[in-house]
Formats: C-alpha cells, structure tokens, sequence
C-alpha cells in the first residue's frame, strides 16, 4: 500500500483507513495560507517542507458560522459536530488511495462539496471516499473559501489585481483541482482520467469550472448532484449569477460595515469577527457567491448549457424527489413552455421540483446542441426514515453515493443498504469509464441504466427507490 509518498512541496505519509487496503491522506495543503495578506486575494503557491509531513488529520474547515449549534435538519444530517476546528488556513485537500504502487493509474474522482457557497466541509461524515477508493479509484476532496472569504467583490481588490478580482472560492477550487493533476500519480491515480463532481452549490462549481476553458484539458468526465437549480419564474442571486458592478456595492457597504475605508484595513479584522459581522450584514444584503466577474467566469454557466457552449464530455445527473418545491404561477406567459418537472397538486396548489426541471432543461439542450458525450439522469425517490419525515430532501442521496448510510442517525433498512451499494457501483463505473452500466462490486451485471435524450428525459431517468 503507499503509506508514504513525495508532491511537489514535500514527502507525505497517511494512515490505513477502517479497511487496511486504502489509505487516506488528510489535510494537504494544496496552496499557502490565505491569510494576513492573502486575505482576499487568488490561492499562492504552497511552500516546500523538509522531513516527511503527517497527513492524519482533517484541516480546520472554512470560515462559516459554527455547525452543530442549532437543531435544524442539516444540523442533525452532516453538521453535527460543534467542536470542530475552524480556521481562515483552510486550503488543505485530502486522498483515499487503494493503490498498491504510484504506477496503477487508477481513474480520479474529485469532489467539491456543496453548502450554498455559505457552509459546508471535506471532513462531512457522508464524504467519506473509502468506499469508492474500495473500487478502485482514487478519491479528492477539496477545500475552498466560503461566504464572504471567498466571494467578497470591491473596488479595491479589482485594483489590487483585475485578474482575480472575486470568486477566490472557485480560485481555491481551480487550484486543488491543477494540484491533483500535477501531484496524482504520485497516489496511483491518472491524471488522464479525471472526474470532477459535487453537489448542491458543489455542482454548480463543478458547471463553473466547465466553463472555464483553462481547465478542460483536466476534466474528462463531470458529475452534478442537484447542482443545476434555475428556477424559470425569477432571478435569483445565489442560483443565478450577478455581474461583479453589482456585488461590488454590497462589497462597498460590507468593509464600510466594518468600520474600514479600505479593504486592505478589513484585512486587520480577525477571522471571527468578519464571521460575525457577515452574518448580521446578510441579515438584510445578499450573500457573497460566485459572480459574472469577466475574468474566471464569463457568462453563466447554466445559460451557456443551453446555449450549447459548454464542452461536450460526459455527464451523470439528478435530483432528488422533494427538493426545493416550489409554487407553479397562476400565469406563467412564455415561462411555461419551458417547464419540464411533473406538477404536483398539494392543498389544491400546483408546484414543481426546480431541480427536476433544471435537469430536465439540460438535457433537452444537451440533445437540441448535437453533444455526443453521454448523459445519464437519475430520481432519487426513497421513502427517507426517521422521526422528523423529512421526505427525500436535498443532500439525502450523498449517503448513498458514497455508500456511507451507516454513518446516519436514520434507521435504514437492509433494503437502504443494498441501494447504497448499487449507487454507489454505479458512479464508480462512470467514473472508470464515461458508463454506469457493467458490473457491481459483487461482481454481478447491474440493471441497465439508459442513456437520457430530450424525448423520453423522464422515461430514461434511473429511479432508484
């Protein structure tokens, strides 16, 4: 097994997982930390170290308000833990290896997690890559600045430099992904064959990064859990992108809030109380997410799917069945000839899935554009147990992806676990070779799964349930 190993900054060691077969290498930093001056600023250069680094623990995780605190759902789903370490150092990635020697060349998924571009962390229970590393594949999850560390937009900073001049999360996001196609086969994985996925607001860096031709030559196969939510009704600026002139008045306001003139003074201000002040300023501004700032992204990303001017590579997608329900308008003018979700009659008032009808959209335009490269859509439609009946909410089928449902409170059955496994099984085969179809961990042939196009979206959709 490779328990040690050498990147570019320095000679590493990690630690077996639960299975002695893989080992996990946690909290590697992949960029210096964005700290004191690099507050606000694109990811630097990581420097070299001597002597072999102890790679056993997860870094501190972004800048966000403390998980754990309340009792919320997602507060008792992933974020349960209110003593974890928290830290403006925070750009460090983790690898789960089953490896046996640095010339295997196994297929790479990297994972960036999801979280409203507001919360979220690598060390999150359901992300666990063991099991996935178990078939053969190498497993990245990477950290990222968050909130307003991550997305604050200002005059000053586009003085600073008008190349970076916002999104340093999606930076962050860039940098871990060129770190693993520099540093990968030093873990025994294919820099050739990389997958980039995530979820939620993950997804959506998973489109943004897609969109960006700087990284194409990385990405050979794309996954995007619930990460397409474009309601067709409204704008929405944390789905739908806003132009940089208009975050850098929020920026304006936000360092004016904090008693500064200037962003270079904010960068005085301790960690904790930018927290602070971000969460009473988002009480009445909207939040800092990732904008149209002309340099890193250009154009919205979901826009430009339809467009036709996203690359054309393979894709696995889906949704799950209850998330983010929304009201049909009673006059829906041309907005309705784009609705593709089922509608659904609750209390006499019709709704839709936004997600079903984002995914839904994109696939339609992925068949209307000529792409070639396969897309394969699922519906997560469990019934989801558990005291609170939560229904099958946003998030629920990462414990399945993963194969990490005995992690979860929840009481799942054998039957739960069996779907985990055939989840699970299949992301690893797209991740292998651009197919869910094959077969499972156990050897045997899994159902076929269909290939979507734009006629038949909702018959060739994977139920799994």
């Amino acid at each position: 097994m490779i328990r040690e190993t050498t990147v570019e900054s320095g000679k590493i060691e990690g630690l077996p997982a639960d299975d002695p077969r893989v080992t996990v290498f946690r909290g590697i930093p992949f960029a210096a930390p964005p700290v004191g001056k690099n507050r606000w600023r694109a990811p630097q250069p990581c420097e070299h170290w001597d002597g072999v680094r102890q790679c056993c623990r997860f870094a501190p995780i972004s800048m966000q308000d403390r998980p754990g605190i309340e009792d919320g759902l997602y507060e008792r789903e992933f974020h349960v833990d209110p003593d974890i370490a928290i830290s403006e150092d925070s750009l460090y990635l983790n690898v789960w290896t089953g490896a046996k020697s640095t010339d295997e060349r196994l297929p790479v998924l990297v994972w960036i997690y999801g979280g409203a571009f507001q919360w979220g962390y690598t060390a999150e229970m359901e992300f666990n890559g063991e099991r996935i590393a178990r078939h053969g594949v190498v497993v990245v999850s990477i950290a990222y600045r968050l909130g307003v560390f991550g997305f604050l937009a200002h005059p000053d900073l586009d003085a600073e430099d008008g190349a970076h001049p916002t999104n340093f999360g999606l930076l962050d996001q860039q940098a871990g992904l060129a770190w693993v196609y520099r540093n990968i086969a030093a873990f025994g994985g294919d820099p050739g064959n990389i997958t980039l996925a995530g979820q939620s607001a993950g997804g959506a860096s998973v489109t943004y990064a897609m969109a960006n031709p700087e990284n194409l030559h990385m990405i050979k196969k794309a996954t995007v859990f619930s990460g397409f939510i474009r309601n067709p009704f409204y704008f929405d600026g944390i789905i739908s992108p806003r132009m940089i002139e208009d975050v850098k008045k929020s920026g304006i306001e936000f360092i004016k809030s904090l008693g500064c003139s200037s962003v270079e003074e904010a960068r005085n201000i301790s960690a904790p109380a930018i927290v602070d002040a971000y969460l009473d300023f988002a009480k009445d501004h909207p939040r800092f997410v990732p904008c149209i700032d002309g340099v890193y992204v250009k154009e919205d990303p979901f826009a430009m799917m339809l467009e036709g001017k996203m690359p054309d590579i393979p894709m696995f997608t889906g949704y799950t069945q209850d998330e983010f329900i929304d009201k049909l308008p009673k006059h829906r003018d041309d907005a309705e000839r784009i609705l593709k979700a089922d509608i659904i009659e609750k209390s006499g008032i019709k709704m839709f899935n936004v997600v079903q009808d984002s995914v839904r959209t994109i696939v339609d335009a992925h068949a209307q554009n000529g792409y070639k490269a396969p897309i394969y859509t699922y519906r997560f439609a469990i019934d989801v147990p558990g005291k609170d009946a939560p229904g099958v909410f946003h998030s629920c089928d990462l414990w399945f992806f993963f194969e990490t449902i005995q992690k979860c409170w929840r009481p799942y059955s054998g039957a739960h676990y069996e779907l985990a496994r055939k989840m699970c099984d299949y992301w690893c085969n797209f991740i292998k070779r651009s197919d869910p179809n094959g077969p499972g961990y156990d050897g045997k042939e899994l159902p076929k799964w269909i290939e979507s196009a734009g006629d038949d979206r909702a018959k060739e959709e994977m139920l799994f349930k």
